[in-house]
């Protein structure tokens, strides 16, 4: 057990995904990076964050080996295993299982994601904890759902994150055979239906590993306010009521809240190497449209820079980002701003994809609508060179495209939900040139969507000196209130008010998001 005669406060972070680690964790820190969405970007802010101001904190991540290795310099892949699940510092807890050792990916599907799951919860119950033995433990979504329940028999103030709405169940008696002994918590887990004794726990009855966590975490928050208050209010009917019911009882308690993720710091304009012409808030307007020049001949689009140009950034799931709208609207958009050059990019995956290929071929927009694989460079190549970002999810724990969208001087079109509620303020030049950053309709329809298309090219239309100068307030605030520094702030003011202590951190340090 490491010793804690330290009067700080610990805090061991629990997250399956992380961007990137303050190389002074441990030897090869640096080097650790597994990445499949937001919570890897917010928890490495958060532990960048709390190391840089001198805080306590401990992280334990699955032993990627074939993730890490990619990036690791030969002297540290000769390492032993010992050495590789104990780096120096003792502050990075690799979770050694073979089952993660030659993934070439975070995330799994089926089967596989459960046992996973269950590994790396092993491994942080039965050997992390008792070694780190902290005062606080941060763990997030369901493929930490076991470990607050754990946590609180062991007397652990616990926060438990909730960054998507997506569980896994299974019987008690398949978490037992991986390894997790449940008899001294089994009580403290979320069950299909509430057991009388451990023995009627152990059969049949299924443990639901989101809803566990909720129900047992000392403190829950979601990755933004109004989505938390939309699935309280059951405004979100993707969300299964037993998650609704839980985070209900935890905010009548005063235990929940929503803290909103921000983008990785490496999505800014003026450094990112993608982008063909680099700028920032006051030399915007001249090399986006350098921009938007070359990445149209890139697609094989017609070359215009005084053309509007809308973004799909998105996953193309007709369940949450609302492709259907779209796609209901695409001809009518097309040939409404035909005059204007008006044309559609998508860099993204998924199954409704063929459905927009077969408009784009049915209608000849091929020199007008670009469909285009997710590729990382030509997203962000898209932000750097288009006006407006498409948002028209359904419903939204947080989002990242709209606040990257601002960072780039590009406005959002999004429907009115969640962490785009959060985020987006509507713009109007002739009513407030001076507030808004973005356009939102309310009645999730392909009405709605054309009709917050339409005040996009109305904006368009304004004088450019108007518009510019827009894009530079919009620019300037989203980088002051859309930052890792920002959200790190508030995960460590809610840290204080678990431990009703402050942390001790040494406020000399201070905390880049660039």
């Amino acid at each position: 057990m490491i010793d804690k005669r330290d009067s700080k406060p610990r805090v061991l972070i629990v997250t399956p995904e992380v961007t990137y680690l303050p190389p002074g964790m441990g030897n090869g820190s640096d080097y650790l990076s597994a990445k499949a969405g937001g919570l890897a970007d917010v928890s490495a802010a958060l532990i960048h964050a709390l190391y840089e101001k001198g805080a306590d904190v401990h992280v334990t991540i699955p032993d990627y080996r074939t993730l890490f290795n990619f990036h690791l310099p030969n002297m540290f892949k000769r390492r032993s295993d010992s050495v590789r699940n104990k780096l120096p510092g003792d502050r990075l807890h690799l979770a050694a299982d073979q089952i993660f050792f030659y993934q070439d990916s975070v995330y799994s599907g089926g089967d596989l994601a459960l046992k996973k799951s269950l590994a790396f919860q092993r491994e942080v119950l039965n050997n992390v904890i008792p070694h780190v033995w902290p005062d606080l433990i941060h763990c997030n979504d369901w493929m930490t759902g076991l470990i607050p329940a754990a946590a609180r028999r062991m007397g652990i103030p616990c926060l438990f994150t909730v960054h998507n709405i997506h569980t896994y169940k299974c019987p008690l008696s398949v978490v037992e055979d991986r390894g997790i002994d449940c008899k001294d918590f089994w009580r403290e887990l979320f069950f299909e239906w509430m057991p009388d004794c451990y023995e009627s726990a152990v059969a049949e009855n299924q443990v639901d590993f989101l809803s566990t966590g909720i129900f047992s975490a000392h403190f829950v928050n979601t990755v933004s306010p109004t989505f938390l208050y939309e699935v309280i209010q059951g405004k979100n009917g993707g969300v299964p009521g037993r998650i609704r019911k839980e985070l209900a009882f935890k905010a009548d308690a005063n235990c929940a809240t929503g803290i909103l993720n921000a983008p990785d710091p490496s999505y800014h304009p003026e450094s990112d190497k993608c982008l063909p012409h680099r700028y920032n808030a006051e030399s915007h307007a001249s090399a986006r449209k350098l921009n938007k020049i070359e990445l149209q001949r890139r697609l094989g689009l017609i070359e215009d820079r005084e053309a509007p140009v809308f973004f799909w950034p998105s996953r193309l799931d007709n369940h949450q980002k609302g492709c259907q709208l779209l796609a209901d609207i695409m001809y009518t958009v097309i040939s409404r701003y035909r005059d204007l050059n008006l044309e559609i990019i998508f860099v993204a995956d998924g199954p409704f994809k063929r459905h927009f290929k077969d408009i784009v071929d049915f209608h000849g927009f091929h020199d007008r609508v670009s469909i285009s694989d997710f590729d990382p460079s030509l997203e962000r190549t898209a932000y750097g060179a288009s006006d407006f970002v498409l948002m028209p999810s359904l419903y939204e724990p947080c989002g990242l495209p709209q606040m990257i969208g601002m960072r780039y001087g590009v406005l959002p079109v999004a429907h009115d939900t969640g962490g785009l509620h959060d985020t987006i303020r509507p713009l109007s030049v002739d009513r407030n040139p001076d507030q808004g950053n973005g356009f939102l309709f309310e009645v999730f329809d392909s009405g709605g969507l054309l009709w917050a298309m339409d005040e996009a090219v109305r904006f368009f239309k304004a004088q450019e000196n108007v518009r510019n100068k827009i894009i530079t307030r919009v620019m300037e605030d989203s980088a002051a209130r859309f930052n890792h520094s920002v959200t790190a702030a508030h995960y460590m003011s809610l840290y204080e008010r678990m431990l009703q202590r402050p942390l001790e951190i040494d406020s000399s340090y201070g905390f880049s998001d660039n």
